[in-house]
């Protein structure tokens, strides 16, 4: 301490040492702090979980394209086979989705799938259809109305999807060489 200054604290820390000023910290200060630092981890904690919730959303929605990816593929591959094996000479394809359960053209029933899958991205048993020339079923699609997350390295006959701006634009149709599909009427936008 330089002369001629004059120390406000007059009590020692220890014998033998010089004077200082300890200002001891109300607990209302303690307080505002202790409040501050809580505030900043719950915002903290708040964006974490946040981050981790949306990884998990994506995680969803990828499994769910996946597994709409496989429907689609099971009940396009049992429509190519319902429509290649028409009795008879003239080819059709099915009335109903139910038709790919049980075909009743032959003596002995013909099965094509062992169950109508449900649409993974609505939920519902209740699928888009595309119709084929001559009435029937050629293809199917999800009425759902969400962006696709995939939009490369799709499989092999699926590489349209990648231009889709909704899984309604993802059509999986059994279409033989020549024959073009008559188009659902899709949403205005």
């Amino acid at each position: 301490m330089k002369p001629g200054k004059r120390n406000r604290c007059q009590t020692p820390i220890s014998p033998g040492s010089r004077f200082r000023c300890l200002t001891p910290i109300s607990p209302i200060s303690q307080r505002g702090f202790t409040y501050i630092a809580l505030l900043i981890g719950v915002a903290i904690i708040g964006g974490v979980l946040a981050a981790i919730g949306e990884l998990a959303s994506h995680a969803q929605q990828r499994e769910k394209e996946s597994e709409l990816l496989f429907a689609g593929d099971q009940i396009r591959a049992a429509i190519g086979a319902y429509y290649e094996r028409s009795p008879g000479g003239a080819k059709a394809y099915p009335k109903t989705l139910e038709d790919l359960l049980e075909d009743k053209r032959w003596p002995v029933v013909q099965r094509y799938l062992r169950k109508v899958y449900r649409d993974p991205m609505t939920g519902k048993s209740e699928w888009g259809v595309v119709e084929g020339p001559g009435g029937g079923i050629m293809g199917v699609y999800s009425k759902s109305e969400a962006r696709p997350l995939k939009s490369g390295n799709l499989p092999r006959g699926d590489e349209s999807f990648a231009d889709a701006r909704t899984y309604t634009e993802w059509k999986f149709t059994h279409s033989p060489l020549g024959l073009v599909p008559a188009q659902p009427e899709t949403p205005k936008q």
